[in-house]
C-alpha cells in the first residue's frame, strides 16, 4: 500500500501515542468494542473480546461480524488472513503483531517485531509468520518466538514482500533494486536492478512477476529473468493499490492536479492478452484500496479511506446502491485485506480498531485450515488435601495406577550396591586463570560447556584426559604433572594474557631467556610465524633480504627486511610482523591460494596447518624471487641494487634456493621431448602401498628424496610426432643442485603418517641392534646443557629414548652423475672420516647438507593445533648476540624459545607431532656469499615528496621538510607523536569480580606520525607530518583521540598529506639507524603500532621521567598543565601539538632536575605532582581561553617561513 497522497494527519503519528493511557474510554471509540477489555495502568490491553450481541448476517451479503481492539490508539498498518490456520494477524505502526483465532476474532498471540519502525507487510508461512519493516526481515513462530532475524542495510527502506514459492521471497522499496532472500539458508542471493525505483506493491501470476511503483507505473517482468516485458503507466500522480485475476488488472491511484494530488476515481483496468487498457471504470467512493472477489463473478472491492465500500464488476458499471460503509472507530481506514475463502473481509483503522465483515453467519477464513495449537491450560488439582501429620492417615487416598509388574522398590539388597557418580573435575583452564580473594576463587568462563549442564560420565575411561586438560604456560609457571595431555608443556600454544596495562605486566622473559626475539601470535595470520624464524636464521637470507629495498608499497622482501631488522636489534624482547602481514594480506595470490585466514578460522583451528604452512612456503620463496628480480630502482630509492647479489638476471633468492632440472617426456611412440625449468622446493612422494605394507620394508629417507626429486610417471600428454594425446613416461633429471634444499613433507593423511610411524620403528629396532649393549638408560640420556651441541657431545652413544621416532637423518649426501643421474644418501658424521671433508669432495660434484630446520604441526585437539619450528642458529647469530662462538638446536614456539638437544629436531611423535617443512643447507653455505649488509635507506628520504592526496594544496601543508643544514646528527633530539585508528575492536570478557579480560587486543594501524625538531633556530617546527593512507577498513577513526577524520586518509577527498607507510617507515628508519633521541609521551606504544625497534637509549620517553614508582602514570595534557601552564588537548588530539609539548617538558625535565644530577631535589618535584594531581582528580580545569603551543610566538616562524 503507498501512503503518498493520504491524509497529511498520519505523518504526525509519532511514539507518543504509546504513552500511558488512564483506564477510560476514549471519546472516539465505540463503548460495545471495550466490553470485557480490561486495561492496565499503564494503558496497554490485556484483553480484547469481541461484541457480545448478537449480529444478523444475511447470506451472501456482506455484513459486519465482530470489532476488536488490536492496540489502543495505535494506528494499524497492516491486516493478513493466515493461509494455513484459522487466523487473522494485524501490525501496528508501533512495531507490534498481534493474531486473533476464528470468527470470533478471539487474541491468540501478541508481541513485539520491531520497536521503532512499523510493520509495513505480513505473509504468512506453514512454520511461521515473515514480517517486513523499513530494514528488517523477521520470521516468528505464530506464538512469537523468533526464527530469524534478517538485517538490511540502513539505507533500505522496504515496503513490499512476494513470496514466489516456499522457500525464495523478493523484498522491495523506495531503492533502486529489489532482493532475493533464501528462506532456507537466510541469505540473499540475487539483486535484481530496477529502472523505476520505488516499488510498493508486488503481485504475480502464472506469467509474470507484477511491480507497483511510486510514480504511478505498473511493470510486468519475467518470471524467471525479472526482466521487463511490459510497463503501464496507470496514474501521472502516484499508485495506491492494484490487484490481478486471470486477464484482468484493475488500479486505483492518485492524478496530479493543480492543487497537487488528488484520487482519482476511474479505476484504471488492462487486458493482460492485448497488453492495453480497456474502458476505466468510474467508482463512486475515492479509491484507496480494491482487491478482486471472484466467487460467482470476477468483481471488484473498492475501498476509501473514509470507509465506504463498493462492488462492481471491471467490465460493467458502479452502481451507487451497491454501496455499504464501514464504521471506523477512528477518522481513516489504513488496512484492507480478503480471506483465501472470499468469505471474510478485513479492516483496520488508525485508532488501532479491527473489523471483520463476512457473508455468512459462521465463515472460514481457509477452503482448508489446519488445526490451531493453544497453549495448555491450567490443571487444577481437584484431589483432597492430606495432613502429613496425622499417623493414621491412609495413604491409599493417594490414587496409585494398577500394576502387576515388580516395583523399582523391590530390588534386592544383594544385587545393588551404591556407586555414586563423581561430580566431573574444574575445568583446569579456571583453575590457571583463578584468582583468590580469601578463599574465594574468581575466574572467567571459558565457555567450553554449556550453561547449567554438567555430563556425568559412567566409565572411568571417559575421564581419562579431564582430570588434567591441556594447560597453556603462564608466567608464574607450573610444574609439570604426570597427567597431563601427551603434548609436552614447552609445545603446547602460547597466548598471551593481557590486563589492564596490556602487554606491560606481561613476562615475556619467563617463555624466553634467550636473546633472541620471538614473535607475537595475536596478529591476523601470524601462523606463519615459525617460517619467519626459520627464513630469518638462514644467514645469507637475512643478509641479502636486509640490502634490497624497492619503490613497490606492498613488497614482501622489503617488509622481510624490516622485520628481519627489528630481530636483529632486540635483545630477548619479542617483535611483531604487523607490517609484513598486512602487506602479505593486500597480495591477490596469497588470497587467491587460501592463505588468508579468517580470525574465528586461525582461533579454532579449522585450517589444515600443515598443507596451509607448505602452501606459504612456496608462495613466500615465489614473492621473494619476483619482488628481486627488479633490479631498477628509482633515484629516491637508490643503493638499493647495489648488493653484490643481483649481479645477473637471476634474484639471490633464485641464486640459493632453485634447482635446475630436465623434464623429459617419452612417447610410446619413441618420440621423447626435453623441457628445462627450475623449482624452488621439492615435494616428498612416498612408495605406492608402502603403508599398506605389514612386513615394515625399510626405506632410507635418502631413497624417497631421491624418488621425489628425480620423479617418474606416467600420464597422458601431447605428442606432436602422433598429434594426439598419449601415455607418456615423465622424468625428471637434476642439472644443477640448489645451496638450500626445501622439502615440503605432505604428511596430510593417516597414509603419510602411517608411512613415517612404520619407517621410525623399523630404524629403531634396526639402531638398537646397532649399539647393541652400549645403549645407555634414560635417566643417562641427556649430558649437561652446556655439552649439547659440542663436537664431543655429537660422538656420545645415543640413548634408547633419543632413538625412538626417529627417520630422519642429520645430514645427507648428494652426488651428481655423469649420465646426468643423482646419488643420494644418509650422512653420519663417522662417514667423514672413512669419504674424507665435504669440502674436498665438492670439487667432484659431491654435496653434503646438513639439517638445519624442520617445522611441525603440533595436533592438539583442545587449543586447534599450532606450528613451531627447530631450527640450527649458527655461529654468527651466537656471536652478535651473546658474543660466544658455538651452534645450538632451539624450539621456536612463537614468543617461547628455548634450547632444545638435537634430537628432538629429528623426532616425530605422529601422534601429535607431524613433520611439514625441512631445510637442508650445503656445508659451509655462509664461505660463498658476501654477508655484508649494506644499510638501503638514504637521507634522501627525508626530502620532500608529493602527496598521494588529490585535494591537497601548498596552503594546508602543515610541516618545512628539513633542509640540507639540518640534515640531524647522532644524538640530536627529535620530537615524536603519532595518532592511531582501529581495524578491529578488542575482544573482552567480564569477570565474575566484576574486572575485566581482554581476550583479543584491538588492532590498531597508524593514522599520522608527526615529527618536529628538537634544536636549532626552528625548534619545535615539524618536519614530518605524514597521514598514513590505508586499504584496510577503518572500524572507529577515534576522532577525540587522534584528531582523524573520516576522509582524511582517502587519497581521493583528504586535504592532508597523504603518503604510504612504507614511505614514511623509511624515514623513521633513517632516523633511528643515524642515531637521533625521540622525546615522546607514550613511545612504547607508538612504536608498537608502528612496528619499529628502537633502542632503548634512543628513546626519552616523558611518560616515565615523571613518574614515581609503583604509582600512576600521568597524562600529556595535565602534565603541561602543571609545568608549563599550557592547555592542550582540547576537542581533538593533535600530533603536532603533543609532539611540540613533549620537547618542552623535556626542556622543563632537564631544568628541574639539574641535568640529572640532583634526583632528589626532582623527587621532591613529583611528589607535589603527585599531590596536586589527587586533589585535583587528576583532571585539567577548564580554561577560559583555550591557549595552545600552535598559538605560541615559536610557531609564528612556520608562517614566516
Amino acid at each position: 500500500m503507498n501512503f503518498e497522497g493520504l491524509d497529511p494527519g498520519l505523518a504526525e503519528f509519532s511514539p507518543a501515542m504509546h504513552s500511558a493511557l488512564d483506564p477510560v474510554l476514549d471519546a472516539h471509540l465505540n463503548p460495545s468494542l471495550l466490553q470485557n477489555v480490561e486495561l492496565d495502568p499503564e494503558g496497554v490491553a490485556l484483553e480484547a473480546l469481541p461484541v457480545q450481541e448478537s449480529v444478523h448476517i444475511m447470506e451472501g451479503v456482506y455484513s459486519e461480524l465482530h470489532s476488536v481492539v488490536a492496540e489502543v490508539g495505535v494506528p494499524v498498518s497492516v491486516s493478513h488472513f493466515d493461509l494455513h490456520e484459522e487466523m487473522l494477524w494485524v501490525g501496528s505502526h508501533g512495531g507490534h503483531a498481534t493474531s486473533f483465532f476464528g470468527p470470533a476474532l478471539e487474541r491468540y498471540s501478541s508481541f513485539q517485531v520491531n520497536g521503532s519502525d512499523d510493520i509495513r507487510q505480513i505473509q504468512s508461512l506453514e512454520n511461521g509468520v515473515l514480517f517486513l519493516t523499513k530494514n528488517n526481515l523477521k520470521y516468528m513462530a505464530r506464538g512469537g518466538l523468533i526464527i530469524f532475524d534478517y538485517l538490511l542495510e540502513e539505507s533500505e527502506d522496504m515496503h513490499s514482500l512476494l513470496l514466489t514459492d516456499s522457500s525464495t521471497l523478493l523484498v522491495g522499496g523506495l531503492q533502486n533494486h529489489i532482493l532475493e532472500i533464501d528462506l532456507n539458508t537466510v541469505q540473499e542471493t540475487q539483486k535484481y536492478a530496477v529502472e523505476t525505483p520505488g516499488v510498493t506493491i508486488m503481485r504475480q501470476t502464472n506469467r509474470f512477476f507484477f511491480c507497483g511503483h511510486t510514480s504511478g507505473k505498473i511493470s510486468l517482468r519475467d518470471l524467471r529473468t525479472f526482466k521487463v516485458e511490459n510497463e503501464f503507466d496507470a496514474f501521472t500522480g502516484s499508485l495506491s493499490d492494484f490487484d490481478v485475476h486471470g486477464n484482468l488488472l484493475a488500479a486505483c491511484g492518485f492524478s496530479s492536479r493543480l492543487t497537487g494530488l488528488a484520487c482519482d476515481r476511474f479505476l484504471k483496468v488492462y487486458d493482460l492478452r492485448m497488453m492495453r487498457a480497456i474502458t476505466p471504470l468510474q467508482v463512486h467512493v475515492d479509491p484507496a484500496f480494491l482487491r478482486f472477489i471472484p466467487t460467482y463473478t470476477s468483481r471488484l472491492a473498492i475501498i476509501s479511506q473514509s470507509g465506504q465500500c463498493q462492488f462492481c464488476e471491471p467490465t460493467g458499471l458502479a452502481n451507487p446502491a451497491d454501496i455499504f460503509h464501514v464504521n471506523p472507530v477512528g477518522p481513516l481506514l489504513m488496512t484492507f485485506d480478503v480471506s483465501a475463502s472470499k468469505q471474510a473481509l478485513a479492516f483496520g483503522d488508525s485508532e488501532g480498531c479491527v473489523h471483520l465483515w463476512t457473508d455468512s453467519p459462521e465463515p472460514t477464513f481457509n477452503p482448508y485450515s489446519r488445526e490451531t495449537e493453544f497453549a495448555l491450560p491450567c490443571l487444577v488439582d481437584s484431589l483432597p488435601p492430606l495432613d502429613w501429620s496425622q499417623d493414621l492417615l491412609p495413604l491409599s487416598l493417594i490414587p496409585v495406577p494398577l500394576t502387576t509388574d515388580t516395583l523399582l522398590s523391590d530390588w534386592p539388597a544383594a544385587n545393588s550396591a551404591p556407586a555414586p557418580r563423581r561430580a566431573p573435575p574444574v575445568d583446569a583452564e579456571i583453575l590457571r586463570t583463578m584468582k583468590k580473594v580469601g578463599f574465594i576463587g574468581y575466574a572467567p568462563n571459558p565457555r567450553t560447556r554449556l550453561r547449567n549442564q554438567i555430563p556425568y560420565r559412567l566409565k572411568e575411561s571417559d575421564n581419562e584426559f579431564d582430570n588434567f586438560s591441556q594447560v597453556t604456560e603462564s608466567p608464574i609457571g607450573r610444574e609439570e604433572e604426570p597427567h597431563l595431555h601427551m603434548v609436552s608443556k614447552k609445545y603446547r600454544k602460547v597466548t598471551i594474557k593481557y590486563s589492564k596495562l596490556g602487554l606491560e605486566d606481561f613476562d615475556f622473559k619467563h617463555y624466553n631467556k634467550t636473546l633472541f626475539a620471538g614473535l607475537e601470535p595475536h596478529i591476523p595470520n601470524a601462523y606463519c610465524n615459525c617460517m619467519v624464524q626459520v627464513l630469518y636464521f638462514l644467514e645469507p637470507v637475512r643478509c641479502l633480504i636486509q640490502n634490497h629495498l624497492c619503490q613497490k608499497e606492498f613488497c614482501l622482501a622489503c617488509e622481510l627486511g624490516f622485520l628481519f631488522h627489528m630481530l636483529d636489534l632486540s635483545r630477548g624482547d619479542p617483535c611483531q610482523g604487523s607490517n609484513f602481514l598486512r602487506a602479505f594480506r593486500t597480495i591477490p595470490e596469497a588470497s587467491a591460494l587460501g592463505l588468508i585466514l579468517a580470525d574465528s578460522d586461525e582461533a579454532s583451528g579449522k585450517g589444515n596447518l600443515a598443507r596451509l604452512i607448505q602452501r606459504w612456503n612456496r608462495f613466500i620463496l615465489t614473492q621473494l624471487h619476483q619482488d628481486m628480480q627488479e633490479l631498477e630502482v628509482p633515484q629516491a630509492y637508490r643503493g638499493a641494487g647495489n648488493s653484490s647479489f643481483c649481479s645477473s638476471g637471476d634474484s639471490v633468492i633464485g641464486q640459493l634456493f632453485s634447482c635446475e632440472m630436465e623434464n623429459c617426456s617419452l612417447c610410446r611412440c619413441g618420440s621423447e621431448t626435453v623441457r628445462a625449468s627450475s623449482t624452488l622446493l621439492f615435494t616428498l612422494s612416498y612408495p605406492e602401498g608402502s603403508s599398506c605394507d605389514k612386513t615394515g620394508k625399510n626405506y632410507d629417507f635418502a631413497q624417497v628424496l631421491k624418488r621425489s626429486i628425480c620423479l617418474e610417471q606416467n600420464t597422458q600428454a601431447w605428442c606432436d610426432n602422433c598429434e594426439k594425446y598419449q601415455p607418456t613416461i615423465q622424468t625428471r633429471n637434476i642439472r644443477h643442485l640448489p645451496d638450500i634444499l626445501v622439502i615440503n613433507c605432505e604428511v596430510n593423511s593417516s597414509k603419510e603418517a602411517d608411512f613415517w610411524r612404520m619407517q621410525a620403528e623399523v630404524a629403531f629396532k634396526m639402531a638398537v641392534k646397532k649399539h647393541g649393549g652400549e645403549m645407555k638408560n634414560k635417566e643417562f640420556a641427556l649430558t649437561d646443557r652446556k655439552d649439547l651441541g659440542s663436537p664431543e657431545g655429537l660422538l656420545l652413544c645415543p640413548s634408547i629414548e633419543e632413538l625412538k621416532n626417529v627417520w630422519l637423518p642429520f645430514s645427507i649426501r648428494m652426488k651428481m652423475t655423469k649420465n646426468k643421474g643423482l646419488d643420494v644418501c644418509n650422512w653420519t658424521d663417522g662417514d667423514e672420516v672413512q669419504w674424507g671433508p665435504a669440502r674436498a669432495e665438492e670439487e667432484h660434484g659431491v654435496f653434503v647438507y646438513d639439517l638445519m630446520a624442520s617445522v611441525v604441526h603440533i595436533l592438539d585437539s583442545r587449543t586447534g593445533g599450532s606450528l613451531v619450528a627447530h631450527i640450527k642458529v649458527g655461529e654468527t647469530y651466537h656471536q652478535r648476540k651473546e658474543g660466544v662462538t658455538h651452534q645450538q638446536w632451539y624450539l621456536f614456539n612463537d614468543f617461547l624459545i628455548e634450547p632444545i638437544d638435537k634430537h628432538e629436531a629429528v623426532q616425530f611423535d605422529m601422534n601429535w607431532k607431524v613433520p611439514a617443512i625441512l631445510y637442508y643447507v650445503k656445508r659451509n653455505l655462509n664461505s660463498r656469499y658476501n654477508l655484508n649488509i649494506k644499510n638501503p635507506i638514504e637521507a634522501s628520504v627525508l626530502m620532500a615528496e608529493a602527496s598521494l592526496a588529490r585535494k591537497q594544496r601548498k596552503a594546508h601543508t602543515t610541516f618545512i621538510p628539513l633542509m640540507l643544514n639540518e640534515m640531524p646528527q647522532v644524538g640530536d633530539l627529535v620530537g615524536l607523536d603519532a595518532e592511531f585508528v582501529t581495524l578491529n575492536e578488542e575482544e573482552a570478557e567480564l569477570r565474575s569480580d566484576g574486572t575485566k579480560s581482554t581476550i583479543k587486543p584491538s588492532q590498531m594501524s597508524v593514522a599520522r606520525i608527526t615529527c618536529v625538531r628538537g634544536q636549532g633556530p626552528n625548534e619545535g617546527i615539524p618536519f614530518i607530518d605524514d597521514y598514513i593512507s590505508t586499504q584496510e577498513q577503518v572500524v572507529d577513526y577515534l576522532t577525540q583521540y587522534s584528531g582523524i577524520k573520516p576522509g582524511d586518509l582517502d587519497a581521493k577527498i583528504s586535504s592532508k598529506h597523504l603518503t604510504t607507510l612504507k614511505s614514511t617507515y623509511l624515514k623513521l628508519r633513517f632516523l633511528i639507524d643515524i642515531g637521533v633521541k625521540f622525546v615522546g609521551h607514550g613511545l612504547q606504544k607508538d612504536f608498537r603500532v608502528i612496528n619499529l625497534m628502537v633502542p632503548k637509549d634512543q628513546v626519552l620517553d616523558t611518560v616515565y621521567l615523571f613518574h614515581m614508582p609503583r604509582k600512576r602514570m600521568i597524562s600529556l595534557r595535565f602534565l603541561a598543565w602543571y609545568f608549563l601552564d599550557l592547555k592542550i588537548q582540547g576537542e581533538t588530539h593533535d600530533s603536532i601539538e603533543d609532539a611540540r609539548t613533549a620537547l618542552q617538558l623535556y626542556r622543563k625535565y632537564l631544568e628541574l632536575s639539574k641535568n640529572g644530577t640532583e634526583p632528589e631535589s626532582f623527587h621532591k618535584v613529583l611528589k607535589g605532582l603527585y599531590e596536586k594531581g589527587r586533589k585535583m582528580d587528576w583532571k585539567v580545569p577548564e580554561p577560559e581561553s583555550q591557549t595552545s603551543p600552535k598559538n605560541a610566538a615559536v610557531f609564528s616562524s612556520v608562517l614566516a617561513l
